[in-house]
């Protein structure tokens, strides 16, 4: 089993910063993909950053230019700097990694942006 641990979210003005962490534990090798997802009230999940194991990163054209992800494949954690956040951003985030084409989850962390 692999377990996913994320961290911190939590309340900031528009325009300020968090960064969220997510350990992975448990059978932690063969991770091909490393992600962030999130899910806003009445709103499906959606992707937000990945990065590949080569360090390959990819964004939604929403966080473009104001979140950064970044992973340790040693240390197996992922994080995520999210910089110039608006109240669009609020929503559960959810760290993902995929493992032999098995995708395991987080159990979300909040983040609340106010006007």
């Amino acid at each position: 089993q692999v377990q996913l641990v994320e961290s911190g979210g939590g309340l900031v003005q528009a325009g300020g910063s968090l960064r969220l962490s997510c350990a992975v534990s448990g059978r932690n090798f063969g991770i091909n993909v490393m992600g962030w997802y999130r899910q806003a009230p009445g709103k499906e999940r959606e992707l937000i950053a990945t990065i590949t194991g080569g360090g390959i990163t990819n964004y939604a054209d929403s966080v473009k230019g104001r979140f950064t992800i970044s992973g340790d494949n040693a240390k197996k954690t992922v994080n995520l700097q999210m910089n110039n956040l608006n109240p669009e951003d609020t929503a559960v985030y959810f760290c993902n990694v995929v493992r032999f084409g098995r995708a395991y989850w987080g159990q979300g962390t909040q983040v609340t942006v106010s006007s």
